[in-house]
């Protein structure tokens, strides 16, 4: 390793400013996090002010992730290719940009296109951020940290974007919540212009449009037939999208293996350690996000919380994601790989399955205590497989690696979904109300309480009651399904990461070695 008393053109060794680089990059991942999980929030308002059919309404909550999902691997190969920090500034001037049409969108379909657009400058930044790690921190131990840090503040965000959220609708009006994008990205772009530095593969090749095409298709085609199985069932128009998806994909991986510079190279995927950290994430996250999804849905629709109380409740999951994300990577080096990451997934299981005991009126003693335990978890998780997919492959490839463990995340989220909250959403279409229980009542919860304003107070009661009961008994099945998923995961991470360890400082030959 290069001594840091050279001259300043080797200095990217031990960058002098690689902390506060660093910050900056936090801030984008910061954002893409609180974009996600704000929406949810704000969905009640925005139904109210332009009136959105039911599939407009769907469109609007998923075309963001579909977009993210499709164009993660092209835009993280892009970044290789013309320079990591050049797609993140522009990226970053985007999402601000496009943030403002969000907050002004006048139509569903207005908002829809906003929302698919802010989902093409989202895929630029989260590739970029965890590949410029790479190239800002040489250090294994630092990169450790600074992995943890990044990952972290994603778990914060998904934490904050519930509770800014929350305030904001409380107080303005439903598009405040995409303004709060601008600054940060002002600060983003202002500070990154001067403080990170340029990287890129020094010999990309061309970028292969035809793949960018088929990775889209393939991405949004599979997850839009899961989504749309899950909450309607099977119809020709479904499978037709699973199996044009499905196909754009084989052709991609066959289009990847001929190429001479593919846009991803498909041999990472040789790499046992590597191929066991995203198969870890993908599960984590199914097994997760059917929870996530709804739990907001609980603590507000069962539980009677106003937004800013319910995103307040969900705080002790991001404060042990903070806490675990900080120490994982010492954890792993003092432990192994595969002890770290197969204890935290066993428990997240153990957590859900704690979760399938809870009724309307749980107290929040056992909820906090499970939230702690799946943010602890999830936080030792996420930071060590972050950490073996970047130190897997060469720095080359650092944006292409990276973007694989965002789409495992993406693909993760919308299969979880789609899969256990169409548990939920089934258990919950068959309660039995009272007569005269109109149908909107068995479409959502929140159709039911809005419902149950326009009858009679008796009626209403019974109804609501019967609403709320059905709601949670879907809430812990599907808990039950994601303890289950976890703790296969747990498994699966034992047996894949065996003899992964992560580097220990003494030089950076190890990369390849473990396959």
């Amino acid at each position: 390793m290069t001594s840091t008393l050279q001259p300043a053109h080797t200095a990217e060794v031990k960058r002098p400013g690689r902390w506060l680089a660093l910050a900056v990059l936090v801030l984008a991942v910061l954002l893409v996090a609180v974009d996600a999980t704000v929406l949810g929030l704000a969905t009640p308002y925005i139904s109210e002010d332009l009136r959105p059919s039911g599939t407009q309404l769907l469109w609007i909550g998923d075309v963001y992730s579909f977009v993210i999902a499709g164009l993660l691997v092209s835009m993280g190969s892009l970044g290789d290719r013309i320079g990591r920090k050049r797609i993140l500034l522009v990226g970053a001037t985007a999402f601000g940009a496009v943030s403002v049409l969000n907050a002004y969108a006048t139509t569903p379909e207005l908002l829809i296109l906003a929302r698919a657009l802010l989902g093409v400058a989202g895929a630029t930044l989260m590739p970029a951020t965890l590949a410029l790690i790479r190239n800002l921190f040489h250090d294994p131990r630092e990169r450790s940290l600074a992995v943890g840090i990044w990952g972290a503040t994603a778990s914060a965000g998904t934490a904050v974007g519930p509770i800014a959220g929350g305030f904001l609708l409380e107080h303005f009006w439903w598009g405040s919540v995409f303004l709060i994008n601008l600054p940060v990205m002002a600060v983003l772009v202002l500070v990154g212009i001067k403080l990170l530095p340029e990287s890129r593969n020094p010999d990309p090749g061309p970028w292969d449009l035809l793949s960018v095409v088929l990775s889209l298709v393939g991405m949004v085609g599979v997850v839009y037939a899961v989504k749309e199985a899950a909450a309607h069932g099977f119809a020709w128009g479904t499978l037709a999208a699973g199996l044009l998806g499905t196909a754009a994909l084989v052709g991609f991986v066959r289009r990847q293996l001929t190429l001479p510079a593919p846009l991803l190279d498909m041999r990472l995927f040789r790499n046992r350690g590597f191929s066991g950290a995203v198969l870890a994430d993908l599960l984590t996250i199914l097994g997760l996000s059917g929870l996530v999804f709804f739990l907001s849905q609980y603590l507000q629709l069962v539980q009677g919380r106003r937004p800013f109380e319910a995103g307040l409740a969900e705080l002790p999951a991001a404060v042990g994601a903070v806490v675990a994300g900080l120490i994982a990577g010492r954890a792993a080096r003092r432990f192994s790989v595969r002890a770290v990451v197969s204890g935290g997934l066993a428990a997240v299981g153990a957590a859900l399955a704690a979760l399938t005991v809870i009724g309307q009126s749980t107290g929040y003693p056992l909820l906090g205590a499970a939230l702690l335990v799946v943010g602890v978890g999830a936080g030792f998780s996420f930071t060590v497989t972050a950490d073996v997919i970047l130190s897997s492959v060469p720095k080359e490839q650092a944006g292409a690696a990276s973007a694989v463990s965002e789409t495992a995340y993406e693909l993760g989220a919308a299969l979880g979904i789609a899969l256990l909250g169409s548990i939920v959403t089934g258990v919950y279409r068959d309660f039995t109300g009272p007569a005269g229980t109109p149908d909107a009542a068995h479409e959502s919860l929140g159709g039911a309480v809005e419902v149950a304003a326009q009858l009679p107070a008796p009626t209403a009661s019974a109804m609501l009651d019967a609403a709320r009961q059905s709601f949670v008994d879907g809430l812990s099945l599907a808990a039950g399904a994601g303890a289950v998923v976890l703790l296969a995961a747990s498994v699966a991470a034992w047996f894949l990461l065996r003899g992964q360890r992560l580097e220990d400082g003494h030089g950076e030959k190890r990369e390849h070695g473990h396959g």
